[in-house]
């Protein structure tokens, strides 16, 4: 068996720039996960640490900058999954949480359960020392008050075009994603977000469903997706992903296989774009968006390599 050479590969979000200073925090993101897979660490360990680096960075959906509501409240998304143990964490619609993947993690590690929402999320923040109040970054807010003004003047607001029902009630989604490989082949992924900007109180998208967004299974491969979650959701696509890299189909392909469908199916009004590394270790990643900052890395490189993701149309 050819050894694996350990590495990981992360996004930022659909509809954020590939570029400054998007890049920068992915590069220090994707930096602190070579760090723990060079010194032994577990896929797991480094998705963990990725993520919850880019959850502080208030430029990202995710975390601090998260996209509140239509009541003007965030209600966080995250699941984070082992590819050894088909285990998985998540959490729904969670308010006053310090690191939404950490806190997914505590539910697959120390509870019996998958999936926790709402106030039991918040509850469960408490008992592992992971609440915080939230507030919303000055920038984020602005942002979101000059949407729902958009909104009420009847004006077109490009990055919620897909959502057409949304204005009657005053979009799209957007997250952070994670898949590593350590040194004993095994596969984590991760992904967290703050949902789409205007979205319904209570709105569960992708993100938290296990096979949606996220999936990681060592006898295949692991996957992160960020776009238009209803779209993902209705086509488990991560599951799909999944089952492509096990019938044998590398990274690479399952990817670009996966973005060219959607497209087809949705006539490419459906943003997504798609990381992955399957269990030969081989990396992949497409996308139908000029954006979504990206990069990856494995423990032989001096520096990440960013723009590689296939843009398909």
């Amino acid at each position: 068996m050819t050894e694996i050479v350990p590495k990981i590969i992360i996004h930022g979000g659909a509809i954020n720039p590939d570029s400054e200073p998007f890049l920068e925090e992915i590069k220090s993101a994707i930096f602190e996960g070579i760090k723990i897979l060079k010194t032994g660490g577990t896929a797991l360990d480094a998705v963990t640490e990725s993520l919850y680096m880019l959850e502080q960075k208030p430029i990202f959906n995710a975390g601090i900058g998260a996209w509140p509501n239509l009541k003007g409240e965030v209600e966080l998304d995250s699941i984070i999954m082992d590819g050894r143990s088909l285990k998985a964490g998540a959490i729904a619609a969670a308010k006053n949480v310090k690191s939404p993947i950490k806190l997914a993690r505590k539910v697959m590690e120390e509870t019996d359960h998958i999936l926790i929402v709402g106030s039991g999320a918040e509850e469960l923040a408490k008992a592992f020392g992971l609440f915080e109040l939230h507030k919303i970054p000055e920038e984020r807010l602005k942002q979101w008050q000059d949407i729902k003004r958009s909104l009420k003047e009847g004006k077109d607001v490009p990055m919620l075009n897909y959502w057409k029902k949304i204005s009657k009630w005053a979009s799209i989604g957007d997250t952070i994603g994670a898949v590593a490989i350590d040194k004993e082949g095994s596969i984590a992924a991760g992904t967290s977000s703050g949902g789409f900007p205007m979205k319904l109180p209570g709105r569960v998208g992708d993100v938290p469903l296990i096979g949606c967004s996220t999936y990681a299974d060592n006898n295949a491969g692991g996957v992160s997706i960020t776009g238009q979650g209803e779209v993902i959701m209705t086509h488990l696509l991560a599951k799909k992903i999944i089952d492509l890299m096990k019938d044998g189909y590398y990274a690479k392909f399952a990817t670009e296989w996966m973005v060219s469908y959607i497209n087809e199916l949705t006539g490419g009004k459906a943003l997504l774009a798609v990381i992955a590394i399957d269990k030969f270790g081989n990396f992949g990643s497409a996308r139908n968006t000029d954006k979504t900052p990206h990069a990856f890395m494995d423990v032989t490189m001096d520096k990440p390599l960013f723009h590689f993701s296939k843009i398909i149309r």
